[in-house]
């Protein structure tokens, strides 16, 4: 396989109702979002056509439907209904990184933030 490209979306910020507390799926609050996506880009970058790469306006707006229309109780589920949906979406994805920040933690203490990243890759490993 050659090596692979990388098109990066960082601190994507969504206002959603994720949480395993009542009031985290009632009051909402802020989730950042990171993904990297590995592909292809050598057509991309021969053609300087939008239809050879990954539209990341088009993962954007996949992120942000996913955060409108549901409320997962973890944010596990929600890194990789992300990374399932662009993997099904956009062929020349190979493999994903999603990493799903959430500040407002309800963990009783100071923190920036807590997370989790998942990887998916289209061979399943």
């Amino acid at each position: 396989m050659n090596k692979l490209d990388k098109i990066v979306l960082k601190n994507m910020s969504f206002y959603a109702y994720h949480g395993v507390l009542p009031e985290e799926r009632q009051e909402g609050q802020n989730f950042l979002i990171d993904v990297e996506m590995l592909c292809d880009l050598h057509k991309a970058c021969e053609s300087d056509n939008l239809e050879d790469t990954v539209d990341y306006s088009k993962v954007y707006g996949i992120i942000e439907n996913i955060n409108k229309t549901n409320k997962f109780r973890l944010i596990e589920r929600l890194a990789d209904k992300i990374s399932r949906e662009i993997l099904s979406v956009f062929e020349e994805v190979e493999k994903i990184t999603v990493c799903v920040m959430k500040p407002q933690a309800p963990i009783g203490g100071k923190l920036d933030w807590a997370g989790v990243e998942v990887v998916r890759s289209r061979d399943g490993t």
